[in-house]
């Protein structure tokens, strides 16, 4: 890319032709102060914090909107800029109720960060302390618009990431109010619960219920993982204190869904309140009893091999650490979840599914198993393409559809006609349809949405064949729910081991249960659906004697022989 010179406060930089001021400062490594603007959005240029002195410029000029040419001296903190960022902050702390030691933002907030930094002691202009409601409608988070600046971060992530456009403005002047869906309760709106307007919002006026007022940036660790939630593999940044989770944040500049969330993969991992397992139990005259780890593995030994025949189950939310240990163990091998694909190619990323010009949906909810990849589909309808669903009106998706058909024949043709179209097929897709779409194959590129976060890990180990049945048998459930295929194997086994992280009533019938690390726990790697692989760290530690699956599983196959 072309390159112009530019000077920022004396400095001489190069910037990229195409760079606004902001972005070509923060590149060399100059702040800019800011309040509306960020990285993942669009700029607006509203707050008037960013103004900066442009030589040749009658005024001051937004330096997230204003781009850069040859030859541009900029000053962004000479006495102008200062007194005009001052009086926009004055304004802002005069027009709602910003009582900073009463906020759970405090201390993490953008607007308190700036009113510290340009010396504001007081309010210059007098206060309206007209109260404001706060919206506690939503489960997870709460809209407090005492603390809102309308910034309208909020509204630009909901429409732009999120692609939901359930956030706007409502009013005008003074009485201007964030809303959604024209003024309905947030909890009762078309909210899809990404939480993608928490993470952005410059002050307190979101909050997360889980980690509100539990401690600063400053006093919590975070640590980059992946998430578990589907088959997507999403970066995600755990945020935990004293070894407990607080919150899921999204990871904007990382693949592959690059900042947008899901409430499966933000929220729902926070709320799990089974019953944890910590102590290996073995059931002795018809009653579990706590006992050594040595003890239980050789319970478990022993009982399998008496068993004779051995199978085993294992979650696809596993490492692939883990899987390759479960291959060692166990010959006769498999997933809990068994939901085949059909024979269609699986070429396709999920940043193709944006810039698609057709979507052609089958055999997969993506409002309910893989939300994010709904919003990637509906990123792509805004920017003006199609959508057919084939499988009938009950896809979530159905409601934004140009075509709803219970066969394929129709959105093949539509396809044909496309220039860049895409096959987006889940395990619901009947051999009829998939027939069809063989078509397509060469004209559009095709994205398999698996079921299980690491699926795709396990069928390269080749896991995902058929599971025999066996009077031993062995599942490794982890912090996963038992499903009827795990049920039904379970009531033909004699011997049941149960490697788990929750009680449930699947342990409470094992005869050993072992306990399991959760997802927060276990370090690795998962093989996502575009078969790339990511790193899993552990974001806090398992408890006092929990140990890691591969360990477990190893100490069991020497046993085993």
């Amino acid at each position: 890319m072309a390159k112009v010179e530019i000077t920022i406060n004396g400095q001489k930089i190069q910037a990229e032709a195409g760079q606004t001021v902001l972005q070509a400062a923060e590149a060399a490594g100059i702040s800019v102060p800011k309040l509306c603007y960020h990285p993942a959005l669009s700029s607006w240029g509203a707050c008037r914090i960013c103004l900066v002195e442009i030589e040749k410029q009658r005024t001051l000029q937004p330096a997230c909107t204003f781009p850069v040419s040859e030859g541009m001296v900029v000053q962004t903190e000479s006495p102008a800029c200062v007194e005009s960022r001052k009086f926009v902050l004055e304004l802002l702390f005069s027009e709602r109720n910003h009582y900073c030691m009463y906020c759970q933002a405090s201390g993490d907030c953008e607007l308190q960060a700036l009113a510290y930094q340009y010396g504001l002691d007081s309010w210059k202009y007098p206060r309206p302390y007209e109260p404001l409601p706060v919206d506690a409608s939503r489960e997870y988070f709460v809209l407090d618009h005492n603390r809102c600046i309308l910034c309208r971060r909020c509204v630009r992530a909901c429409a732009e990431i999120a692609a939901n456009h359930t956030l706007g403005v409502r009013e005008r002047g003074a009485k201007s109010m964030i809303s959604a869906d024209l003024q309905a309760p947030f909890g009762e709106s078309t909210c899809v619960t990404c939480g993608t307007c928490i993470q952005v919002c410059p002050t307190g006026s979101l909050i997360d219920r889980k980690s509100a007022y539990m401690g600063r940036d400053k006093e919590v660790d975070s640590m980059h993982t992946t998430c578990f939630a589907c088959s997507l593999g999403c970066a995600v940044n755990v945020v935990s204190r004293a070894n407990h989770l607080l919150r899921i944040e999204s990871v904007w500049d990382v693949e592959p869904s690059y900042g947008l969330l899901c409430v499966a993969g933000r929220f729902e991992p926070l709320y799990d309140g089974r019953p944890r397992l910590k102590t290996p139990l073995v059931k002795k005259d018809g009653q579990q009893v706590a006992v050594s780890w040595d003890e239980a593995l050789d319970a478990a030994a022993a009982g399998l091999k008496q068993a004779g025949d051995v199978g085993a189950l294992v979650t696809p939310r596993a490492t692939n650490e883990t899987l390759v240990a479960v291959t060692k163990a166990f010959q006769n091998a498999a997933l809990t979840h068994a939901a085949p694909l059909p024979d269609l190619p699986a070429d396709a990323a999920l940043a193709d599914v944006e810039q698609a010009d057709l979507v052609v949906l089958v055999g997969a909810d993506v409002m309910e198993d893989h939300r994010v990849v709904s919003g990637y589909i509906k990123r792509a309808l805004d920017h003006g393409a199609r959508l057919a669903v084939i499988g009938g009106e009950d896809n979530g998706l159905a409601e934004y559809a140009t075509l709803v058909s219970p066969e394929a024949r129709r959105a093949v043709n539509l396809a044909l006609e496309a220039a860049q179209p895409i096959v987006v097929y889940g395990a619901g897709t009947t051999p009829e349809s998939a027939d069809l779409l063989k078509v397509l194959v060469g004209q559009a590129k095709f994205l398999p949405l698996v079921v299980g976060a690491n699926a795709v890990g396990a069928a390269n180990l080749g896991l995902n064949g058929q599971f025999r049945s066996a009077p031993g048998l062995y599942v490794l459930l982890g912090d996963d729910r038992a499903n009827g295929r795990v049920a039904e194997a379970a009531a033909a086994a004699d011997f049941l081991v149960v490697q788990a992280s929750y009680a449930s009533p699947l342990t409470e019938r094992a005869d050993v249960v072992l306990p399991a690390p959760i997802w927060a726990e276990q370090s690795g790697h998962l093989t996502n659906l575009e078969n790339k692989t990511h790193r899993v760290a552990a974001t806090i530690h398992a408890p006092a004697g929990v140990t890691a699956n591969t360990v477990t599983l190893q100490a069991l196959a020497q046993r085993l022989g």
